[in-house]
C-alpha cells in the first residue's frame, strides 16, 4: 500500500487576505477574477471576502463569521493552548 503524499497547505498573511478581500469589496473584481489574479482558491477569497463585510456590518446570519484579524488570534490561542496541553500531559503522564 502507498500512502499519498499530503499537500502542505498555504499561510497567507493577515495583511494579504485583507488586501486581497479588498479586490472584491472595493476594487469591484469578481470573486474569480481575484482568485485568479493572486493564484489562490475561489474558495478562500469568498471567506475572506465574508469575513471583511462582517466587520464593515454587523451580521445579522445565524452563524458568525470572525473577521480576519480575530480568526488570526484564534488560530494563534489555539495552537498556544494545544502547546500547553501537551505539556501538561507529559507532566502527568510521569508522575
Amino acid at each position: 500500500m502507498s500512502r499519498k503524499s499530503k499537500q502542505k497547505r498555504s499561510e497567507f498573511t493577515l495583511e494579504f487576505k485583507q488586501d486581497a478581500a479588498k479586490l472584491v469589496n472595493e476594487k469591484g473584481y469578481t470573486h474569480q477574477q481575484a482568485a485568479d489574479s493572486l493564484g489562490i482558491s475561489l474558495s478562500a477569497i469568498g471567506r475572506w471576502v465574508r469575513a471583511e463585510r462582517v466587520t464593515a456590518a454587523v451580521s445579522t446570519a445565524k452563524k458568525a463569521v470572525l473577521p480576519l484579524n480575530d480568526q488570526v488570534e484564534l488560530v494563534r490561542l489555539r495552537k498556544e493552548n494545544t502547546q500547553k496541553c501537551g505539556c501538561k500531559r507529559a507532566l502527568t503522564d510521569g508522575a
